[in-house]
């Protein structure tokens, strides 16, 4: 039987080239084991307890990257998985499941020494692709973590364009019904045969109606007794209430109306209003257009800012106040659905750093998530850049609960998330250790309740050169 298994270990893809002697002594040291369609070779949370050399099938690990489980790895005849030398994995991320029947030789951890000494090219092509694996699990994170971002980012998109494309189809269907009403009430003010005085009271009040210096903001109640003071005020003198709606809307007050009345009277005050109202109703409208059309042209500003979609991936100097801002508009929508407050401040003369554009943003976005997924309803986050010798601090503070002193030292393993299962990867701040690191940077964290502060130090760049300094 052992010489039916050195013989399939020197056909095995991977090991097959190592002296037929160190292949034996995995055989002396290793037991087969044979695993149905989805047997679970290593649960999540348990041990690794060692070595395991794929002879048939294939296994797989699924990952639950928040959008249910979907596949992150697969071993399949031919390759090695589990506890290799020098290996620093303890448990896995998760189970790691049979995916049809498997045969693999198991070797315990307590051999793994043992096998350094007594097997130099196994252990050379064990290390190799140990190496091999750390830049797929690098690789396979670096994607699912920038698609999990991407996605929330379309989703934030989304929500932030729908409002003002929602205004911009109100607000263009009722303002071919609005033009209507002026062009009717535009011939019957012309009908009316106004004196010069008359004409320029109307004058005055079409000011008042466009007029933009408005003091404040009136709350939902003080529009409401506003437009009924006005509606009142036409009552009063036989003129269509109905007209109150949009003349509420601009900054007409009372002693404007008082001041027309004081010249025009009668048919004409009534047709005069109707004119005021819908001229006033269409500027209104088209004003609600242009400042929808601006909202989404500076989305689409932020969101290029935030992607760089125009630059090349190359280390640059780069704009960290710009930067930021654009995160911080992209997260806009999540902010405003926890009533939570997020406040940018720089250092006058803050200089660029030099790095990644794309890199620099995704590490602000993800740490700006994180945090306003801690905070309660109302929370606050303070993100400030100041300048420390030759480099440039960025730090990213919160209100919120605090990190809880026992998994302090765990939050930037990869895996580890302390958010309900579905919610968290556990990969965003190991992408963000690794996407400073990356930069030439630094990222370190304090935590206490009521305040938990990222403080992510960056190089700051020559100002004649763009080079580091």
């Amino acid at each position: 039987m052992s010489n039916d298994l050195v013989q399939r270990l020197a056909e095995h893809r991977m090991l097959g080239r190592a002296p037929r002697q160190e292949l034996a002594w995995l055989v002396a040291h290793g037991s087969l084991r044979q695993l149905n369609t989805g047997d679970i070779l290593t649960p999540k949370g348990d041990p690794v307890t060692g070595m395991f050399v794929v002879l048939s099938g294939r296994i797989a690990i699924f990952l639950d990257r928040g959008t249910g489980l979907h596949k992150a790895l697969e071993w399949r005849a031919g390759d090695v998985t589990g506890l290799l030398p020098y290996s620093r994995l303890t448990t896995p991320p998760s189970d790691t499941i049979a995916q049809e029947p498997t045969e693999i030789i198991a070797i315990d951890r307590e051999w793994l020494r043992d096998l350094v000494l007594e097997c130099p090219e196994v252990t050379t092509i064990l290390v190799h692709a140990m190496l091999d694996r750390s830049r797929a699990f690098t690789s396979s994170d670096l994607h699912d973590e920038k698609m999990l971002s991407l996605g929330k980012l379309s989703a934030g998109l989304a929500h932030e364009l729908n409002n003002p494309v929602a205004a911009i189809e109100r607000s263009a269907s009722l303002l071919e019904d609005r033009l209507d009403e002026a062009q009717l009430a535009s011939r019957e003010l012309g009908a009316a045969r106004l004196t010069d005085a008359q004409l320029a009271a109307v004058d005055a009040l079409r000011h008042a109606c466009l007029a933009t210096g408005v003091q404040g903001v009136r709350s939902p109640l003080e529009q409401a007794a506003h437009e009924e003071r006005i509606a009142d005020w036409l009552a009063d003198r036989g003129v269509d209430e109905a007209i109150a709606d949009a003349l509420s809307e601009t900054g007409v007050t009372i002693e404007a109306l008082d001041a027309l009345a004081a010249s025009i009277s009668g048919p004409a005050l009534e047709t005069v209003m109707r004119w005021a109202g819908a001229g006033c109703s269409v500027h209104r409208l088209a004003g609600e257009i242009q400042e929808a059309a601006m909202r989404i042209s500076g989305l689409v500003t932020a969101i290029k800012g935030f992607t760089h979609m125009d630059q090349a991936p190359a280390a640059e100097a780069v704009d960290l106040l710009q930067g930021l801002s654009n995160t911080v508009a992209v997260l806009q929508s999540k902010a405003r659905h926890k009533a939570a407050a997020i406040a940018v401040h720089a250092q006058p003369g803050l200089p660029r750093v030099f790095g990644f554009s794309g890199e620099l943003n995704q590490i602000w976005a993800n740490l700006i998530d994180n945090a306003l997924d801690a905070l309660e309803e109302g929370g606050r986050i303070e993100v400030t850049a100041s300048r420390e010798g030759p480099k440039v601090a960025v730090r990213i503070i919160d209100n919120g609960p605090g990190i809880p002193d026992q998994v302090r030292d765990r939050i930037f393993d990869p895996f580890f998330t302390t958010k309900p299962m579905g919610q968290g990867t556990g990969l965003g701040l190991d992408i963000v250790r690794r996407l400073v690191l990356h930069n030439d940077g630094d990222i370190t964290v304090a935590s206490q309740p009521g305040r938990t502060e990222f403080r992510v130090v960056l190089p700051a760049a020559n100002a004649e050169s763009g080079v580091s300094s």
